[in-house]
Formats: C-alpha cells, sequence, structure tokens
C-alpha cells in the first residue's frame, strides 16, 4: 500500500530517535604492543571518516589500549575495541580477558590520570568472566562553524579577533 510506505517515511523524517547519528566500530586484537598501536591508528581512522575531532579521543584511546596490554593481558586471549558514538557522546571501551586486575587511580602510573584529565566520565564494569570493560565517555561539542573536524585542522573563515 502507498500510504503504509509514506507514513512509515513520514515517521523517519519526524523521529528524534531515528535522526540521531549512531555509530559503532569495533575491533578484536591482540594483546601486544603492535596491537595496541593497530586499536590506535584504525580508530583514529574510524573517528576521521565519522567527521569527528580525533583529539582528546587518539590519547584516550591508545592508553586504554596499552592499559589492557599491559595490565590485562593473559597469552592466547585477545582485547576488544569498541567506539560507539549516540548524539553527543562518544563511549570509547576496551575489553581485556583480566577481570582479577581492576584499575585504580594510583600514584603508581599516569594512566588512569590522563584517562581521568582527558575524559567526561569513565569507569570499569566487570563482564563474564573472565573479562572487564574500561570505559571512558567524551561529550561531543557542537560542530563550530568553518573547522574541519578530522582531519589536520582548518582555520575559521572571515577576519580573526
Amino acid at each position: 500500500m502507498v500510504w503504509g510506505a509514506i507514513a512509515l517515511s513520514d515517521v523517519k523524517q519526524r523521529s528524534p530517535e531515528l535522526a540521531t547519528p549512531i555509530h559503532n566500530f569495533s575491533l578484536q586484537l591482540s594483546p601486544t604492543p603492535r596491537g595496541a598501536r593497530l586499536a590506535r591508528l584504525l580508530a583514529v581512522e574510524q573517528l576521521r571518516s565519522w567527521g569527528l575531532p580525533l583529539d582528546p579521543a587518539k590519547q584516550v584511546i591508545a592508553e586504554l589500549s596499552a592499559n589492557a596490554v599491559t595490565h590485562g593481558r593473559v597469552p592466547g586471549r585477545d582485547f576488544r575495541l569498541l567506539l560507539y558514538v549516540v548524539a553527543d557522546t562518544l563511549r570509547i571501551e576496551v575489553t581485556d580477558t583480566r577481570h582479577d586486575r581492576l584499575p585504580a587511580l594510583s600514584d603508581s602510573g599516569r594512566g588512569l590520570l590522563l584517562i581521568e584529565a582527558l575524559t567526561d566520565r569513565w569507569g570499569v564494569t566487570p563482564g563474564l568472566p573472565p573479562r572487564k570493560t574500561v570505559w571512558a565517555e567524551l561529550d561531543l561539542a557542537p560542530e563550530p562553524k568553518n573547522l574541519h573536524f578530522g582531519g589536520a585542522g582548518g582555520l575559521p573563515e572571515g577576519p580573526q579577533r
């Protein structure tokens, strides 16, 4: 029926839930320095393709991936990187297979201090043993007019003050 197709199209255009962009990206990588490096490089390319700012997300991804490789490594078990964007929030999740080693802010390292400083929220979610997920969220500011995100950057058009 023609009216059904028109009604469905109308609902899609007017529904705020469907108008909100949702992106996701997931990788499973070896728990090695190379795996952590690949996580950062591939995630940066994904953020760039979505037109999102690279900083501070790439630092957060690098730190969480390095932590998974350093502190969450179990030989033969991969770690997973998941990025997703809902509305104005980028969520970064890194899942490893060391549920017995929970991250904590301490004087022994600066990694989580960086995560604390760079993100709007972060935490740890236990998974099915032996997994845990360390997550961080970044609130994405509205895109400034005339700036290019995800690339080498740009200068605003017009006179500078």
